[in-house]
Formats: structure tokens, sequence, C-alpha cells
């Protein structure tokens, strides 16, 4: 009942659910700079070592540049080709990249007014993702908080945010977090005006956002329909996000996650768990300098070991809770650092 909530009426059909066996997998972030098409591209690459047949999208709208991490040129048909052709098939456009089990469908950084896609346009995007022959499937998205954006990572219960340890970035993903949530709440009442009417409210008026948690929406929702509260408590546990860490200097920032988890707790009521930790590395500027495609030419840096290990915990660990990530994260952290640290 609760999928049913969260999507248009009109959208009530198995082309929106997810083919059985496959993992869909957005990445996002609050702010720019973080690193989110570079994981995008060599996470895909990681996993793709594994054995596993992998799909990146680039759905970075008006600003598409993951071919440029796979090396590849900006020469195929994409998204833009999609949209403009409502007959044409999203899985025709694949690019089968020169690297076994990866796979690519390229966004569209020439087509005029990319970013304003309509929402039957997104729909129909969406649907077809969901049908997409693949054991994972990771999805580029632009930094920001755009309908789209958001609409996009709710695409599954558990997405990627990435954040470097820097405040900004922080501060960025927590914001991410508490649109992304408004959007679903929207989304769920879209059909109870009175609901729509206050979280239509909530979304545009900056003071009244400023103050949302979880205690305010709770009592509002419980004044006007106390049936509400229920789905509003399944919504809050509906939705997982995974954070990384990128660009990371020492072990101890993994400590950040007891501030974010406060700060989801007294505002959203929601939990993160915390599955990477990506050191700085001088080889990513070096490679994106040099335009080399980083996991294959790099393949023995930290950086690459890194993305190879959270390769491993999307593998072992996507499908189930992790408990008490942040801390066993930094655990193996800090073995790790000290392992680096040798001589």
């Amino acid at each position: 009942m609760l999928l049913k909530a969260l999507i248009p009426h009109k959208q009530e059909n198995n082309d929106l659910l997810p083919v059985a066996g496959k993992t869909i997998i957005p990445i996002a972030a609050g702010k720019g700079g973080v690193g989110n098409t570079f994981l995008t591209a060599n996470l895909g690459l990681a996993l793709a070592e594994y054995g596993k047949k992998v799909i990146v999208i680039d759905l970075h709208l008006g600003g598409s540049n993951l071919h440029s991490f796979l090396g590849l040129s900006n020469q195929y048909p994409g998204l833009g080709e999609f949209m403009r052709n409502r007959h044409l098939q999203l899985d025709s456009l694949l690019v089968q990249t020169i690297f076994p089990n990866l796979g690519f469908l390229p966004g569209d950084s020439r087509t005029p007014f990319m970013p304003n896609i309509t929402h039957a346009q997104k729909e129909r995007l969406i649907a077809q993702i969901n049908n997409l022959q693949a054991d994972y499937v990771l999805i580029d998205l632009g930094a920001g908080t755009s309908f789209h954006t958001l609409d996009f990572f709710r695409m599954a219960p558990c997405g990627l945010l990435l954040t470097t340890p820097e405040y900004p970035s922080v501060m960025g993903l927590l914001a991410f977090l508490k649109y992304f949530f408004l959007r679903a709440i929207v989304r769920a009442f879209a059909r109870q005006r009175q609901l729509k009417e206050f979280t239509h409210y909530l979304s545009q008026d900056p003071l009244a956002n400023e103050h949302l948690n979880i205690d305010l929406l709770r009592n509002k929702l419980i004044e006007l329909d106390p049936l509400a509260i229920e789905k509003l408590l399944t919504l809050c546990r509906q939705y997982r996000p995974r954070i990384v860490f990128n660009m990371g200097t020492h072990p101890n920032e993994i400590e950040l996650s007891e501030q974010i988890n406060k700060s989801l707790a007294s505002v959203l009521a929601m939990k993160a768990e915390y599955l990477g930790f990506i050191f700085q590395d001088p080889a990513v500027p070096e490679a994106v300098r040099k335009r080399a495609v980083f996991m294959p030419d790099y393949s023995d840096s930290a950086a690459a070991d890194d993305i190879r290990r959270l390769a491993e915990r999307i593998i072992k660990f996507w499908h189930q809770p992790i408990e008490d990530s942040a801390v066993r994260l930094q655990k193996q952290t800090q073995k790790l650092y000290k392992t680096r640290q040798k001589p």
C-alpha cells in the first residue's frame, strides 16, 4: 500500500516496479564538487570487475559528463533523443563500453531545456529504467534538490548520498534529505487536499521549512487526519539513505555521523547508514586532468582500493539493515589507515 501511495494514481502499473533481481542505486549529493560522477563511473567499473552486469546512467540533466569518466566521447544519442521520440525504447540507447559487464546510458548536454522535462517524460523514463536488464543500475544525479532529482532518488528505498567531511558539504547533505522527505510527503498525500496544502505550504515557506521537524508534521497530521500518522511513520522507515564520505583525510572524520544522525532523528525521524570512506588521493585529480579512466589506469591507488571496498559492501550488505554502521566503518577505516601509514 505504501508504494501505491508514493506515486500518482495513473502510475499504478507493473512498469514502474524494478525487474526482479535488479538493484537500482541512485547516487546524489546536496552540493556540487563532491565527486558524484567520478564515483558513479568507478563504482560501476568496480562492480563489473566482480562479475556483475552493470548499467550506469547519466541523469545529470543539462550537465551530463559521465561519458568523460568512462573514456568515451560525447557522440552517442542519449536521453535527449529518448525525450524527443516517445516511441523509442531506452534500452536501444545502451552503449556497450570496452569494459566487460559495463553498459552506459548517455545523458544529453546539448539538448536545450533538458533540466525541465515534463512530468509525463519523467514517468516514462522511470518506468523504462525499471525495466532495464542488469544486476546493478547506477544513476548519476545532479547535485541539488530539484523535483526531478528528488523523484529519481525516490526510485529506490536505499540510495547513495555522497559528502566530503567539509561542513558545507555535510550541511548540503542534510538539506538534501530534508527536501527529499518533504517531496516524499507531498507525493504520499497527493490525493488528500488539506494535507497536500499543508505540505505545499511547508515546501514553499522558508520560515516554516526552517523549523520543519517530525513533531510538527505529526501534530498537524493528527489534527487533519488521525489515520495519516501511521502512514507518515511508515514513510520515515521506508527510506534508508547510505552515506559515503569522499576525499577524507582521517578516520576520525567519520565521527561526523553523530551530528548527521542527531539532525536526522530530530528533524525527520529518518535513519542513515554509512557504507564507505574514500581517502583523498592525488591520483584522482591527476586522472581527471589526463582524462584517464581511473579504475584501470590507477588500479593500485588508495582511492581505487577504497572504491572496491565500497563495491564489496554493496554486494554483501545492500539489501539488509547495517547495525552500528558508522562504528563498524570507522573501525575498518582506522585499520586501513594504520596499514597505509606503515613505511
